[in-house]
């Protein structure tokens, strides 16, 4: 695919869609191209008169500053326009409508791409279906970023690997090469399910991850949750036509263990606040940021239900979030599972 992404729109103004703006910036400044601009969509106008005079977004991310060919507006038809590249970071659970919203102002033949994690409520659909639905675009259009991106080491310039997916390997290559700036090395890849499932799941997994630490758990019963978390999200993905080696990659095991090991990880930290005690609604006040583990693991688990797919893990987490359990009874209720091999002879995908 020969692709002109020298006008590129940036929807979300958050941690995840500034630094990849940020990330898109930067790329083409290193590459000399000095005509590409990147505009962020801001819901708030203080945010995006922020980004215009100070080249910040101190709200989400601290000290770091912004390149001058990255600007934002609150307009959604104003950065959509003419923009060959659209990046998606909208909460995953209000993108439907969202879209909905700006669809008309979308460049034909633009290339969408995601940068959500989660699935919607309701409809148990990953969010390039739900942008397929809503913009009537071809899959070969559509590309899903994934991978250990947490928003401030990579505003930070700290070297990251990432995966960009696509139906279209050319798609993908084009999307990686508008991103590859001196700190952000992105690979490609065709396993489009797998990857968006690898980048679900582990949010889920990080909640639990994070409530065994808020119950004082040690790094023995986290690394068991980890590699078992894995197991759980890869079968869900065989099960839905993901490929086993995305899953060993870095939008599977990669991602999964920076979400359930770093501070920075904001499912983990959600887990936490639940492992001390705290209601859903409790751990909701006090987050600044959307955890969307705590949206998606219903949905998580609804889809595994109606594929045929054992997710203890994630129908433990579940348990919790909706005040069935406590977090002392999710961990009882896991060990005491019956025994069996590690890895199965046969299992159902």
């Amino acid at each position: 695919m020969q692709a002109d992404f020298r006008r590129i729109a940036v929807l979300g103004a958050g941690s995840w869609g500034t630094t990849f703006a940020k990330v898109l910036g930067d790329a083409a400044l290193a590459r000399g191209d000095h005509a590409a601009h990147v505009t962020v969509w801001a819901r708030r106008a203080e945010a995006a008169e922020e980004i215009n005079g100070e080249h910040t977004n101190v709200r989400y991310l601290p000290d770091i500053a912004l390149p001058r060919n990255v600007s934002a507006t609150v307009d959604a038809a104003e950065a959509l326009q003419g923009a060959a590249l659209v990046i998606l970071a909208i909460p995953a659970q209000s993108l439907r409508e969202q879209l909905r919203e700006v669809s008309s102002a979308v460049e034909p033949g633009a290339v969408v791409v995601s940068l959500m994690k989660g699935l919607e409520r309701g409809t148990d659909a990953r969010m390039s279906e739900v942008i397929m639905q809503e913009l009537a675009i071809a899959p070969e259009h559509l590309a899903v970023v994934s991978g250990p991106n947490l928003a401030l080491e990579i505003a930070r310039e700290e070297p990251t690997a990432s995966v960009v997916a696509a139906a279209d390997e050319s798609v993908a290559t084009a999307v990686a090469q508008a991103a590859s700036a001196p700190y952000f090395r992105p690979y490609t890849n065709t396993d489009v399910a797998g990857v968006e499932l690898g980048g679900i799941v582990k949010n889920v997994i990080a909640l639990a991850v994070g409530i065994c630490d808020g119950m004082g758990m040690g790094d023995n019963t986290k690394a068991s949750v980890i590699t078992r978390g894995l197991a759980e999200t890869t079968r869900l993905a065989l099960s839905l036509g993901g490929r086993l080696e995305t899953m060993a990659g870095l939008s599977g095991l990669g991602d999964l263990v920076a979400t359930c090991s770093s501070p920075l990880s904001r499912n983990r930290t959600a887990g936490r606040l639940l492992g001390e005690g705290r209601t859903r609604d409790q751990v909701a006040e006090a987050m600044t940021q959307t955890a969307e583990g705590v949206k998606s693991a219903p949905a998580v688990l609804h889809l595994a239900a109606q594929r045929g797919i054992e997710m203890p893990i994630t129908e433990a987490v579940v348990a919790v979030l909706e005040g069935q359990i406590t977090p002392e009874q999710m961990g009882a209720r896991l060990l005491g599972r019956d025994l069996k091999s590690e890895r199965p002879a046969k299992e159902t995908h």
